[in-house]
């Protein structure tokens, strides 16, 4: 007698907590099994370069969060927001905030998000996507007005495209999503690469 093949899909694990990142998977038809944020160390390393840490952190969340659930796939990301080599922070208060909008004002930055993805066999696969980003200048009264919306708070670079500061943006050359937290088309190659059924 033959037995069938198992029809059970295999579990998914986003280790984010950003509700961006689950929004994002939603729109390509993916929910995952759990939500399991990986509470790291996210401060650059001394001369690294802001594809380097993007790639570091994004594997680190994936590979902490893969210990203790080793039956399933487990994603994780990381957007570095970065003036030439500097990398900006997710800012903590207002001032980190205006200190990133007065610094993006009137020039082109790059986005840099990375993706993590492991296997319940242990293989791991990465993919990184660069987004060249140029904000308008912006006047007082629209920084004013910006940082009393609260939306840059807890974001890389002290914004957040999907929100107001997308009526800053010039001009963007690469992936839209990546710049949001997701690169979805490149999150599809990697679960499909490492055999999970993505649509």
């Amino acid at each position: 007698m033959t037995v069938p093949p198992s029809s059970e899909t295999p579990r998914l694990v986003l280790a984010s907590a950003s509700p961006r990142r689950l929004d994002l998977l939603a729109q390509i038809g993916l929910t995952p099994d759990e939500v399991c944020a990986a509470d790291i160390d996210e401060a650059p390393q001394k001369s690294e370069t802001p594809r380097r840490c993007a790639l570091r952190l994004a594997a680190a969340k994936a590979a902490l969060v893969a210990q203790s659930r080793p039956e399933a796939f487990v994603l994780a990301a990381d957007t570095v927001v970065a003036a030439g080599r500097r990398i900006l922070p997710k800012a903590a208060d207002d001032e980190e905030v205006r200190a990133c909008l007065d610094l993006l004002s009137g020039r082109s930055h790059r986005v840099y998000t990375a993706v993590a993805l492991i296997a319940p066999d242990g293989r791991l696969a990465e993919r990184l996507v660069e987004t060249r980003v140029t904000f308008k200048r912006l006047g007082v009264d629209e920084l004013e007005a910006y940082l009393a919306s609260g939306e840059g708070l807890g974001k890389a670079g002290g914004y957040g495209i999907q929100g107001r500061a997308g009526g800053f943006v010039m001009n963007l050359q690469g992936s839209y999503p990546a710049v949001v937290g997701l690169p979805l088309y490149e999150t599809l190659c990697l679960l499909r690469g490492l055999g999970y059924p993505a649509a």
